[in-house]
């Protein structure tokens, strides 16, 4: 058996249409046509967008359209490793470059030697990563870690993140030299709540594909979209997904009638104002709401200046139900935790939610 082996890019997954990517929005539509404008070309792209608009997809559609898309594409997560783990998986390492290296790795950029290379949430990247990885596309040589010997690749990187990397440039988290490495060419992707348009028929995509993965075909009645598109979507296509395949368990039928939604959504007037992203004066509202601590004041001597694990987490949970107006439901899929779950830790921090709301 060979010593060497690739390190495994993390598996991720979409929502894969024959047709490409799903919505006729403006927004949707400019973005499919900027994607096959430029798809063709071997220049760096970068995506920028917030979580859960389905940037990896974008990604993927600028891969199939390209000359390399008979090649790899090998996405790859940087904010979960970093130093030597991420250094490995990106450039590979030689058997014994560190402790547990065993036998040889091939990297990711070498497996995607003839593809694309996705690197998603670029900005979590580690500055002394980010000089590496400067290096591989200014000479598009890649050498494994424990190795001098240079390996050329021939890889196109598409990049993703939700920061704004100009504002991280200037508060020299990343790399200016980078940025422009990687700005080449620039897509956008757009929150749901601004595209409601896209909204039926991506819903419409998700039940058929949840159908095709062996759970119940459901349809959406035509009651059933006002509370989706009413909706503001702060986790946006992935938490579109979500609540569907919550919807598509719960139900007594294969149509989703309003009433289905109902239960998950709350009263969809009321989560369209109250889940949506903080808008303008919503941290005063926020302070109106009065909270215990954490623990019994403590005298100033004897307080401890780092904040606990648990304080912090109480701390978003409490900013959290304010923003809701201290509607549990909602705060709770805000959390992406059960409203079991968020009870629970209600009353382990003692929070003081009154009788607003469910």
């Amino acid at each position: 058996m060979s010593a060497r082996r690739m390190a495994s890019p993390p598996h991720t997954t979409g929502l894969v249409e024959a047709g490409g990517l799903v919505g006729s929005s403006a927004a949707t539509s400019r973005l499919r046509s900027e994607i096959a404008r430029f798809a063709p070309f071997a220049s760096n792209v970068l995506i920028t967008g917030p979580s859960g608009t389905g940037k990896e997809l974008v990604a993927r559609e600028v891969h199939a359209r390209s000359r390399r898309a008979a090649g790899p594409f090998v996405p790859v997560d940087c904010a979960s490793l970093v130093g030597e783990l991420m250094a490995s998986q990106l450039f590979g390492h030689v058997a014994g470059a560190f402790t547990g290296a065993n036998c040889e790795a091939l990297g990711c950029f070498q497996a995607a030697n003839g593809g694309t290379l996705f690197l998603d949430e670029i900005g979590e990247l580690e500055q002394s990563l980010q000089a590496k990885l400067l290096r591989v596309l200014q000479e598009k040589v890649v050498t494994p870690v424990g190795s001098y010997a240079g390996r050329p690749i021939d890889v196109r990187v598409v990049a993703a993140t939700n920061r704004n990397l100009l504002h991280e440039v200037r508060a020299g988290r990343f790399r200016e030299d980078l940025y422009y490495r990687l700005h080449v060419v620039h897509l956008e992707t757009t929150p749901l709540h601004e595209r409601p348009e896209d909204i039926p028929e991506l819903a419409a995509a998700f039940l058929r594909q949840m159908a095709t993965d062996g759970l119940p075909a459901c349809k959406l009645s035509e009651e059933a979209c006002p509370p989706l598109l009413a909706y503001r979507w702060p986790g946006n296509v992935r938490q579109l997904r979500n609540v569907l395949e919550q919807a598509v368990i719960e139900a007594e039928g294969p149509l989703l009638e309003a009433a289905d939604l109902a239960a998950l959504l709350d009263d969809e007037c009321e989560e369209a104002n109250l889940c949506g992203f903080a808008e303008p004066g919503s941290e005063a509202l926020a302070a109106d709401f009065s909270v215990r601590s954490v623990e019994p004041a403590a005298p100033a001597e004897r307080r401890l200046a780092w904040t606990t694990l648990a304080e912090m987490e109480r701390e978003h949970i409490v900013k959290t139900l304010a923003l809701t107006f201290f509607n549990r439901a909602a705060a709770a899929r805000l959390l992406g935790v059960s409203r079991q779950a968020l009870l629970r830790k209600i009353e382990r921090y003692g929070i003081e939610c009154g009788d607003r709301t469910p």
